[in-house]
């Protein structure tokens, strides 16, 4: 696999092959020695998959666990723009964007680390994200930004109205969960 470090701190994108056939194509997307070569810790705990229609648009979230929640994610089919905010307290990054280009087709994955913000657009008639997490879900700890935030500027790539979920649409802006303290600290 080939690595390609993002514009934020500790996050980057994985490269695989993808071996396509008349039956269609297969690909690799974690390799765990991969990552302890790279001295980053990552233990998956949790595996989730999300089904989502043209233009959803899921985040911004994260998660203020003690333990923290690292993410890998990979799209399994269609077209997805997915979206990471350092949101992390002291980090030499924080306020940096990154949206990178998934398709289910198409051999990248993406190393989201604890406490930076997540969140995705379908940009193929339906799309399938596919992510492992370092914790598991837990509900007090959960928090997510509006992913219409004007102080965080995310260009969602969208063709007519977003589909978001209430309780996205209605979550607080980045300056609110920064004036609340509830945003996670940057740890190196």
């Amino acid at each position: 696999m080939n690595y390609v470090e993002l514009g934020v701190a500790g996050a980057w994108v994985m490269e695989s092959p993808v071996w396509s056939d008349e039956r269609g194509f297969f690909r690799e997307w974690f390799r765990l020695p991969d990552f302890l070569a790279r001295e980053v810790s990552f233990s998956a705990q949790q595996a989730n998959i999300s089904y989502s229609v043209h233009n959803t648009v899921r985040g911004l979230h994260y998660s203020i666990a003690p333990e923290g929640q690292a993410k890998l994610v990979t799209c399994a089919s269609g077209t997805i723009d997915d979206v990471l905010v350092d949101i992390r307290v002291g980090s030499p990054t924080f306020g940096a964007v990154e949206v990178v280009h998934l398709a289910g087709d198409v051999g990248r994955s993406v190393f989201v680390p604890a406490g930076v913000a997540h969140g995705f657009c379908v940009t193929s008639e339906n799309g399938v994200l596919a992510y492992l997490l370092s914790s598991n879900f837990n509900a007090p700890f959960e928090l997510e930004i509006n992913p219409f935030d004007a102080e965080v500027g995310v260009l969602w790539p969208l063709d007519g109205p977003a589909i978001v979920s209430d309780k996205d649409a209605g979550a607080p802006s980045l300056g609110e969960r920064r004036d609340a303290h509830q945003l996670p600290p940057f740890v190196a």
